[in-house]
């Protein structure tokens, strides 16, 4: 038996995913601070046009609206006890979108961190971590997602509890960690571990990679690190659209639309078969990496001094693997990434 989202995998030589839901619903007027889940309800027509924008931008596959869909993140905001009701909806508005987009999209329920920290280190244990996303992915899978997408993980403890619940939902799952501190995510792990990690899984996902992160050097420089652990196994890129900065009140990501179709190829030659924005990345940033990807011809697998020139240079001087280092920072045409 197959899905949208698995016969995409096997007909498409590369899957353009979608960009940032945060960025772009704040631009329809979400405030900060406030939960984005709580619009699946309040908000559905705008929720669908987001949706729909990811479609009209030439998305393969979309997330839901549901990032911070577990108890413990809903429970900031005293919602802890619409985890169905809220992943469910989201789910059906985006498959509702989906069904209608005239071609194959799929639908991947997005599942992002608890926010809490995972014994031995913090007080979530193994169990009650397993338990809340055993109930966000159920929710999911009713509101009918043909995947289930597990992303931004900093810590291997947390990724395994959404492992084994993804298994009791008896659903396929891909899975991203966010490499954000010098080349390893918060807790520690390098592109290497999360190889390790992600084969030594009884239910292992169909893909893995990296989302969010420093910038688009940085993650192609995991995607490398990836590849030159020789897994077989679909590799997922979903890096920001540039640096964050702060102008006039606001967050402002600065990278261009046209250096993010750079980004998207470049990612596709390095080895990535899901290639899509993360925070800061529009529709309009999706649609030069739509152009780019169905108009430039593969390439060679693009170096670190390739992408550096390219994109600009890398936050760090190493991806954390204690390998190859980055090229030294510098300048080019006075762009930095954007």
């Amino acid at each position: 038996m197959t899905n949208v989202f698995t016969h995409l995998m096997e007909r498409l030589d590369t899957l353009l995913a979608d960009g940032a839901t945060g960025t772009n619903l704040f631009q329809m007027g979400l405030q900060s601070g406030d939960a984005p889940e709580l619009w699946n309800t309040a908000e559905p027509g705008k929720i669908t046009a987001h949706y729909q924008s990811w479609v009209d931008a030439g998305s393969d596959l979309f997330l839901t609206n549901t990032f911070g869909g577990n108890a413990a993140r809903l429970k900031l905001h005293d919602a802890q006890n619409r985890v169905r009701e809220l992943n469910r909806v989201g789910a059906e508005l985006a498959r509702e979108v989906a069904d209608k987009a005239g071609r194959e999209v799929a639908v991947a329920g997005s599942v992002g961190p608890t926010g809490e920290i995972m014994e031995p280190v913090g007080t979530l244990s193994h169990a009650l971590a397993v338990e809340m996303f055993h109930e966000q992915a159920d929710a999911l899978k009713e509101g009918g997602v043909d995947v289930l997408w597990l992303e931004t993980i900093s810590a291997p403890e947390e990724f395994r509890a959404a492992a084994e619940a993804f298994a009791l939902t008896d659903m396929s799952w891909c899975g991203t960690m966010s490499f954000d501190t010098a080349g390893r995510t918060m807790m520690g792990v390098t592109s290497a571990d999360l190889v390790n990690l992600v084969e030594d899984l009884p239910n292992p996902p169909l893909a893995f990679g990296a989302n969010c992160g420093t910038g688009a050097s940085d993650i192609l420089r995991t995607v490398l690190g990836f590849v030159a652990q020789g897994s077989e196994r679909p590799i997922i890129a979903k890096g920001n659209a540039g640096i964050p900065k702060y102008v006039e009140g606001h967050i402002h990501y600065d990278g261009t639309p046209e250096l993010m179709a750079d980004y998207a190829v470049m990612a596709r030659d390095a080895g990535a078969k899901i290639v899509g924005g993360c925070c800061g990345t529009t529709p309009e940033h999706l649609r030069h990496m739509r152009e780019a990807l169905d108009t430039r011809p593969r390439s060679d697998r693009p170096t670190l001094e390739q992408i550096a020139e390219a994109l600009g240079p890398f936050s760090s001087a190493g991806d954390g693997t204690g390998d190859d280092a980055a090229p030294e920072r510098r300048s080019r045409r006075g762009r930095r990434r954007g």
